[in-house]
């Protein structure tokens, strides 16, 4: 049968010691932990703001006028805090024969956040010659 210790008789509760180790032990286990939520915590932040660059990237993009619209130059703006810019070139990778209806456009889009990360798309898109 299981008897309960008496508790005038000292043997009931903890030793300082024991006390010690068991805060000792859970000072090391937080040790070993905080370097990893700190790292969770950064590579969390940096998806996010990637996330962000690329939200950001597409309304640009959607935000593009038509084809026939688009000439070579360059657009800049702010959309929610982050900084973008599209730079419009003729694309110098192929020879477009002069009876083709089409020429390609070299399109880069580049969006930057508050804190100076970048994110950069290049694409090629194709204009109606007769738009311009």
């Amino acid at each position: 049968m299981f008897r309960m210790a008496d508790p005038d008789s000292g043997s009931a509760g903890f030793t300082i010691i024991e006390a010690v180790i068991a805060l000792a032990l859970v000072a090391v286990m937080l040790s070993a932990i905080g370097p990893l939520i700190a790292t969770s915590m950064r590579g969390v932040r940096s998806v996010e703001q990637h996330a962000e660059l690329v939200a950001t990237a597409r309304a640009v993009e959607a935000g593009l006028p038509d084809r026939g619209e688009l000439g070579v130059g360059n657009l800049s703006g702010d959309h929610a805090g982050h900084r973008w810019r599209v730079d419009v070139s003729p694309y110098a990778g192929v020879v477009v024969p002069a009876s083709a209806a089409w020429t390609p456009q070299s399109v880069i889009i580049t969006v930057r956040s508050p804190s100076g990360a970048a994110l950069r798309i290049d694409t090629i898109r194709l204009r109606h010659r007769s738009s311009g």
